[in-house]
């Protein structure tokens, strides 16, 4: 019997363009930004309707000969800079009318197997997505036994994340860990009679070491706070994250401060928000699933969801309780390696 293969393990395509070009309408102009600029996919798409302008960021070095590239088809109207997402108010000032987040690999990340991302690899375990000094080898060899199952279990959501650290725990005593297949291992006699046919047994291990390395959880929430902040009123901003965690922490910041945040209790009086912490108009909570005819033609994009809100027009500052309800997340993220 075949196993299906993960979204970590398919050609990657700019999921759900119809429905971003549909939702953020270039065709009346103005200012985008492509925080994952990747293949340049979204960016080429808003390019072709001639009264915008698209500024490209990514970590990733490997993206910068196709970003020259548009770069100097559209000398006037685009500009790329290799950065972290989280950094985007360093080069962008005020009134964007549209941000674009993708959270998902790149293809390029994926099928270059020296990168250490596919399952497929025999290469050095490396995950960085660029921008960063940590390694997967390192974290694999260095942590405690109790750092990498929390790992496991919270970033990847991974039930029998006792028994895979504890085993990788086990094998880098008698010899370091440095290859993606030798991991690969681990994880499989770890899980040797709980495999599914749905999704690689390697596949929530590979997500959390994957996030901790490259710090994604704080990423997206200081990027989506950065861009909260750089929208102008009526500017919108779109977000297509393909795990719970992602969508959780998305959900959680568009419906937390949008005008019509929900009460907690009906019996309690309404609650009046501060003015300062409505940065949205109206949520309405509604995922956006790609089209029948995209699932047939990219299976990965099947478990992408993507969500967008309108900025209001009041002035943003720091939201305390969004990075409070995270904190889980950011405190393992901050562990010593």
């Amino acid at each position: 019997m075949k196993t299906q293969k993960s979204s970590l393990e398919s050609p990657h395509f700019p999921v759900m363009l119809s429905e971003i070009i549909r939702v953020c309408s270039p065709s009346k102009g103005g200012l985008f930004v492509d925080c994952t600029f990747g293949g340049g996919g979204y960016s080429k798409a808003i390019l072709k309707f001639p009264n915008t302008k698209v500024i490209g960021i990514d970590r990733d070095k490997e993206v910068l000969s196709i970003a020259k590239n548009l770069e100097s088809q559209f000398k006037k109207r685009f500009k790329f800079y290799q950065i972290k997402f989280s950094q985007m108010d360093t080069v962008i000032e005020n009134n964007v009318d549209t941000i674009i987040f993708d959270l998902g690999l790149s293809s390029m990340q994926l099928n270059n197997f020296k990168r250490g991302f596919s399952f497929k690899s025999k290469e050095k375990l490396d995950m960085s997505m660029g921008l960063t000094n940590l390694s997967a080898q390192k974290v694999i060899n260095t942590l405690s036994e109790s750092n990498l199952k929390l790992i496991i279990k919270v970033l990847g959501e991974e039930r029998e994340a006792s028994k895979i650290a504890k085993n990788i725990v086990k094998e880098r005593i008698n010899k370091k860990i440095t290859r993606v297949d030798e991991l690969v291992k681990i994880i499989e006699k770890s899980k040797k009679n709980n495999f599914s046919n749905k999704i690689n047994p390697s596949t929530k291990t590979f997500q959390a070491i994957r996030i901790f390395v490259n710090k994604e959880i704080s990423e997206l929430m200081d990027g989506i706070s950065k861009a909260t902040k750089l929208l102008k009123p009526g500017g919108k901003i779109l977000i297509v994250s393909f795990h719970s965690i992602e969508d959780k922490i998305v959900k959680f910041f568009f419906s937390n401060f949008s005008k019509n945040k929900s009460n907690p209790s009906r019996y309690l009086p309404e609650n009046k928000m501060d003015e300062e912490l409505i940065f949205f108009e109206k949520y309405v909570n509604k995922v956006i699933k790609a089209s029948k005819l995209e699932l047939i033609k990219n299976n990965p994009s099947r478990s992408a969801k993507l969500r967008y809100a309108i900025r209001s027009k009041s002035e943003f500052s720091y939201p305390k309780n969004f990075y409070q309800k995270f904190s889980q997340y950011l405190n393992l993220e901050a562990t010593n390696v």
